[in-house]
C-alpha cells in the first residue's frame, strides 16, 4: 500500500480523535440547541468544553470562537462578510497576497466586481511576503488585510507576526488563514495581534467537515463589522446557523488538544523525516522552492531537474501518495499558481511535487529516489 503523503490536503483521523468521534455518536446524539432533555444538555457541554478548548490553545476568549464547515466558509467570512459595511463605509480597500488559498482569492475577485478595490502581494522566489510590501499599500480606506500563515504548496511561513503588530497600530482589520498554522505553530498564533482567524480540524489529524472563525474583540471591545453570509437558526451566535455537528466538534478539539500537548514531539518527528529525505537525495539535481529558513518541517516543494511530476506520480504511485500542489488545484492542468507567483520558470514549476507528512508518518523514499535516478541517467 502507498505510503500517504499529501498531509497538507487532508490528514487521516488520528485513532484518539476516532474514538472520542464514536463515543458522540453513539452516545450523546442530542442537538446542542435542544434545551428541553437531558440528550440536549449534553451535547451542549460537550459543544461548550470544546469551544474553551480552543479558544485556550489560542489565549483567545470562548466568545471568540465560532465553529464553522472549516477554513473556506471562514475565509469567506472574514472576506465577504465585510462586504456590506465596505460599501457603507467607504472603506472599501482590501489587501491581500497572490499566494492565498483560492477561497480567499475567489472572495476576493468577487469583492472587486461588487465595487471594492484589492491589491494582491506577490513575494519573491523564497516565497515569504515582506512586510512592507503590505504596509506600503495602506491607506485611510483600507479596511482588512488577509494573509496566510503557511502556505500550503511551499510550507513558507509568512511574517504575520511583524505585520500585525503593523496593523494593531491602525484601524484596519488583520485575518489569517491559519489552515497551516494551527496545530503546528500555535505558539506563533499566541504571539500574534489579529482580528480574525481561519482554522480547520483535517490538516491536524481531526474529522473534515468542521473549523473554526475567530473574531475577536479590539480595543473598544468591538468586533469587526462581519454579516452573516447564510440564514437559518440563530446558531454560532447568529454569524453560523444550522445543527451543530457536536461530535465532528469534539473531535476538533481533542486533536487540537493532542498537537498543542504533543508539539515538541511532532515538530522532531517531522524534522527527522525532512532530513532523511534531504540526506536521501543528496547527489540528485533539484531545487527546493522557499526559502528553507523560513518552512515548516512537514512539508517540502521541490523540483527534480529533468523529471517532469505527473512522469513521477505515475512511476511511483503504488508506492507513494502526494501531489504537486493544493487539492482545490490538482485537477487542473494550468501551472501551479504559487509557484508562478514567486517567479519561478515554467520547466522548474512542471517538476515541482509537494510532499507533507505527519507525526504518524513512516516513510523509507528508496523508491522514489531510485526512480528519479533511473529518469535522469
Amino acid at each position: 500500500m502507498a505510503v500517504y503523503l499529501d498531509y497538507n490536503a487532508s490528514s487521516p483521523v488520528d485513532k484518539r480523535v476516532l474514538e472520542r468521534m464514536i463515543d458522540v455518536y453513539q452516545y450523546h446524539y442530542g442537538n446542542a440547541d435542544s434545551r428541553t432533555h437531558i440528550f440536549g444538555t449534553e451535547a451542549k457541554e460537550i459543544v461548550t468544553a470544546s469551544r474553551k478548548a480552543i479558544a485556550d490553545i489560542l489565549g483567545v476568549d470562548s466568545t471568540d470562537v465560532i465553529f464553522a464547515s472549516g477554513s473556506t466558509e471562514s475565509n469567506n467570512m472574514a472576506t465577504v462578510g465585510l462586504l456590506d459595511y465596505a460599501l457603507e463605509s467607504g472603506r472599501n480597500h482590501f489587501i491581500t497576497t497572490s499566494i492565498e488559498h483560492k477561497s480567499v482569492l475567489e472572495a476576493m475577485k468577487y469583492l472587486q466586481q461588487k465595487g471594492c478595490s484589492v491589491d494582491f502581494v506577490s513575494p519573491d522566489s523564497s516565497g515569504r511576503i515582506r512586510p512592507e510590501q503590505i504596509l506600503d499599500l495602506l491607506t485611510e480606506k483600507t479596511l482588512l488585510v488577509s494573509m496566510m500563515h503557511a502556505n500550503s504548496e511551499t510550507g513558507i511561513i509568512q511574517p504575520i507576526e511583524e505585520v500585525g503588530e503593523a496593523l494593531s497600530k491602525t484601524k484596519t482589520y488583520f485575518h489569517i488563514d491559519a489552515t497551516q498554522g494551527f496545530g503546528k505553530l500555535n505558539q506563533s498564533l499566541r504571539n500574534t495581534k489579529y482580528n480574525m482567524l481561519s482554522i480547520t480540524a483535517h490538516k491536524i489529524g481531526g474529522p473534515q467537515g468542521v473549523g473554526a472563525f475567530v473574531l475577536r474583540r479590539d480595543k473598544t471591545y468591538r468586533r469587526p463589522p462581519v454579516k452573516q453570509l447564510m440564514y437559518g437558526g440563530q446558531q454560532e451566535r447568529g454569524y453560523r446557523p444550522g445543527t451543530t455537528p457536536v461530535a465532528l466538534v469534539a473531535g476538533f478539539a481533542l486533536a487540537a488538544e493532542i498537537c498543542e500537548k504533543e508539539a515538541e514531539l511532532h515538530t522532531e518527528h517531522c524534522r527527522n523525516i525532512k532530513n532523511s529525505f534531504l540526506d536521501a537525495i543528496a547527489g540528485l539535481n533539484y531545487t527546493i522552492n522557499g526559502d528553507q529558513n523560513y518552512c515548516l518541517p512537514s512539508t517540502i516543494n521541490i523540483s527534480f531537474h529533468g523529471v517532469d511530476a505527473e512522469g513521477i506520480f505515475l512511476g511511483v504511485k503504488d508506492d507513494y501518495a502526494f501531489s504537486n500542489g493544493s487539492a482545490c488545484n490538482s485537477g487542473s492542468h494550468t501551472p501551479n499558481y504559487v509557484l508562478t507567483a514567486m517567479g519561478l520558470d515554467e520547466n522548474r514549476i512542471n517538476e515541482a511535487i509537494r510532499i507533507s507528512w505527519n507525526y504518524n508518518t513512516k516513510v523509507d523514499f528508496s523508491s522514489l529516489i531510485n526512480y528519479v535516478k533511473t529518469m535522469t541517467e
